[in-house]
Order: C-alpha cells, then structure tokens, then sequence
C-alpha cells in the first residue's frame, strides 16, 4: 500500500495535510518524520507513474519540500574551484549513473554515504541513458530528491547532467540542428534541478587538421557556446559546473598538447561571448579525458570483463596541468566502474577530481542471487527479440547480453519498482557495501563538512502547477 501512487491531486493533498503546508511559493515542512514515511513513498511513485496532473504536482512537492527539509539541489562548481587552488586534494568525487531502482539505488548510496561521512557524492545520468531507461531530467532528479527526504539528507545535492554529448554524424549532417539538441536538453536539465553539467564535444574533434588547438577547434568553440547557454539559464546567484572533455571514452589517451589546445582556444572563444554579452562568463570547473578505460568494459565470451590498464600517470599529468595552468579542479576518469577495487585508490592519488561509475553497479543488479530469474530470462527474451541489431559477428550470447541489458531498464522499469521490498532490500544490501568501499578508496570518506563548505546554497523559486494553485485558499 505505501507504494501505489496517488491518483489525484484532492487525495495527495488529503494525505500530506498535518505533514505539509502547501502555499504557491512552496512548502514547509510540518512533520519531517511522516513526510519520510509513507508519503514520499507514494508521492515519488506517483511523480514517476502517476497520471498527468498528479505527477506534475507530486514532482513538484518533491523538488520544493526537498530544500525545506534541508536537502537543495546544488552546484559543485565552487568546490573543484578550491580544488583547483590546493584548498583540498586527494579527494576523487565520484558521479554515479543510477540507471534503474532509481530511487531505491539513490537511497541506498546516500545511506553509504552516512555511513562513511561524506557529501561528496554526485547523481548523474547521461544524454544516451536517458532514451533506454527512460528518464528524462525531471523524472531523474525528482528520484533523487524523494531519496534524500527519505534519508533526512541534509545539505548540497548534486545532480549532473553527464555526457550531454554531441552526436558526430549528426552533427556532420546538420551541426547547428545536433547543437541546439544539446543546448535544449542542457535548459532541461537545468530547471529540473540539475546545477551540473558535462558538455562533451570532443566527439567533433578533427585529427586531419594539422595543429592540436585546429583540432580542438570544434570541440572548444561549441563548448564555449554551450557554457554561454548554460550561464544564460542558471538561478541567479548560482555558477551551474559545466564541465569539458577533450578525449571520448574508449579511444587513444588524452595528452597535454590536446589539454592547452584546447583551454587555450576555449578561454578565447569564451572571452569573445563575454565581451559581446557585455559582462563575464565564467567557465568550466574541470576536464574529461581518456586514460585507457572504455564504457561499460570489454565482455569477454564468458561474460566477464576483460582486464583494463589505466594510465594513472597520464591521468595525473592531466590533472596537475588543468588545475597548474587553468585552476580547474582537475581531470575527470570515465569509465572506470569495472576495474579492480584496488584501482580506486590510485585515482585520489593522481588528482583526479572525479570519477564516472556506472556499469559494475547495473552488473550486481542483473547478477544478483536475489534478482528473479523469470525476471531476467524475461528481459533477455525482450533483448534477444528487440536488438538482435546490435549484435556483433562471432558475439556470445553473454557478450550479447552483457552489453544490450542496460537498455532493459526503460521497458522494464515498472516491473522493476514492483519488486517486493524483501527483493529490493536484498539487492540494495549488496550493493551498499560497494558504494561504501568506493567512497573510502576515492578517499571522500570523512570529509563530513568540506561540500557545504565551498558550496552556496541557493533557493529556487519554482511555481505551482496549475492545477495546485486552483486548490490554494487565496
């Protein structure tokens, strides 16, 4: 019963009566303890499957009472600028793509976050995963806003916006068209909460040209666009962290050269829309690059992965340049969920300033012993009947599998939430020690006040939907 949703408005306000007041500019919070209880289990299935009306408004009661409960969505841009000036170090924050069981997943990696005394966590889901699991920015960041009710989270939340990347064919057919794409997702995100965004333009880079900055032309010019856009949209009184990428994931390594090309040509161009918009435009708060890891890891015919080689060299030079040279708060490492946990260690070591995790963690899911069998011989059917496309010459059936299940999450999501809470519960038990291990290894353990810190908390003001203010006393 705690989990069906509401089916009107008149019924979600009946039941947050005593625990909310509702007024058009927001919320405060009456009775923090049953605002954690029932009703934000039904407000949030309700903002993800509830009717039109009814989740605009449960979406918007999540986003409002999250800040009155002291958990507001914020941006870590401030942070990895003190980052970048030796304020802090050795500290790698990793941003982790909940891909499914949003919710349950979001709780479950802000309770190991408790556990281990630590803000510095970033929630995250890219351009591409947005299609397959079906999660648009609200939709997203209302999960992780419910979850931190439910938590008593108290402090920043930040919610990232990641890979909002600009697709290489299309963009050679149309490069206008393929960037407003990313600008338009990129306003999205933006009022639905997100206050963090990674701009990848590198997949426009062009290697026949015949310096690294001409290369990076493309790159730095449409990445200084986009933060121009982004800046244009951002809450007054708030620096929204857009972050760059000069290496796409899976391709040979970032080098220095490719670095200064293209901060070089990007400071430029950014200096040029400040001038013409009359004051200044600040820029990006770090920097992706590739050091040997690819998305997702390379299944091998049994299914597992196959071992990766990062370059924590490079990925240390990398980082000590962006922050030396630019004031960055360092590089960025994708792709790395899969690795060995005796990896992570060596990622704080090398000053990378952030961390991308994703893969491994859909892995213990699908491979639990307490995810149902009938379940995922289901989702397998479901990918074997509608991907076959993507499937490679010679591919097992594992290698097959491995590499399409992600895209179960979007069909199967409500089958997903119906799982019984003992299933759930079982599952989020063997995932919480994996976010915890992580978080120490990552070396954010015990850094209790270092994100409120550097982070300025802003208060939004998001209207009532229509349909709520009509039910307002005036």
């Amino acid at each position: 019963m705690a989990r069906e949703a509401f089916t009107s408005v008149d019924q979600m306000i009946r039941a947050a009566d005593g625990i909310l007041r509702i007024e058009a500019e927001g919320v405060d919070v009456l009775d923090a303890g049953g605002l954690r209880g029932e009703l934000i289990d039904r407000l949030i299935r309700t903002a993800v499957f509830g009717n039109d009306e009814a989740q605009k408004v449960s979406r918007w009661l999540i986003r409002v009472a999250a800040p009155a409960a002291a958990a507001y969505p914020a941006s870590i841009h401030e942070l990895y600028l003190a980052c970048g000036r030796g304020e802090y170090a050795h500290r790698t924050t990793p941003a982790i793509n909940l891909r499914g069981l949003t919710y349950d997943m979001a709780r479950t990696v802000m309770q190991a976050a408790h556990q281990v005394d630590t803000k510095l966590v970033v929630f995250e889901l890219a351009r591409s995963e947005m299609g397959y699991t079906e999660q648009r920015p609200a939709e997203y960041a209302t999960n992780v806003l419910a979850a931190a009710i439910k938590e008593g989270w108290r402090g920043p939340v930040y919610i990232q916006g990641d890979h909002y990347q600009v697709n290489a064919g299309k963009y050679a057919y149309d490069s206008e068209a393929e960037t407003a794409a990313v600008r338009d997702l990129a306003v999205e995100a933006i009022a639905a909460g997100y206050y963090n965004i990674d701009i990848d333009a590198s997949t426009v880079v062009d290697l026949d040209r015949r310096t690294v900055r001409e290369q990076q032309e493309a790159n730095y010019e449409r990445t200084a666009e986009l933060t121009d856009v982004i800046r244009s949209r951002e809450p007054a009184g708030l620096t929204v962290s857009v972050g760059g990428e000069i290496g796409e994931v899976g391709g040979r390594n970032s080098t220095i050269e490719e670095l200064d090309g293209f901060m070089e040509g990007y400071r430029v161009a950014l200096q040029r829309r400040s001038e013409a918009s009359g004051h200044e435009i600040a820029g990006i708060s770090k920097i992706s690059v590739q050091t040997g890891t690819s998305h997702g890891g390379v299944p091998l015919a049994d299914g597992t992965i196959a071992d990766v080689s990062v370059d924590f060299d490079t990925l240390e030079r990398l980082s000590d340049a962006a922050r030396s040279r630019y004031q960055l708060g360092g590089a960025v490492q994708h792709g790395a969920s899969t690795l060995p946990e005796e990896a992570f260690d060596r990622f704080a070591q090398a000053g990378a300033v952030e961390v991308h995790l994703a893969t491994a963690f859909q892995n213990q899911i699908f491979d639990s012993a307490n995810f149902p069998r009938q379940l995922l011989d289901d989702i397998y059917v479901h990918l074997a009947a509608n991907h076959a496309d993507e499937r490679k010459d010679n591919q097992t059936d594992a290698q097959f599998y491995y590499t399409t299940r992600k895209r179960a999450f979007g069909p199967f999501k409500r089958q997903l939430w119906d799982l019984s809470e003992d299933t759930r519960g079982a599952i989020m038990d063997e995932l919480r020690p994996t976010f915890k291990l992580i978080m120490e290894r990552l070396g954010v353990a015990n850094s209790g006040d270092l994100a409120e810190r550097f982070t300025t908390r802003v208060d939004v003001d998001i209207p009532a939907p229509e349909s709520m203010r009509t039910k307002m006393t005036p």
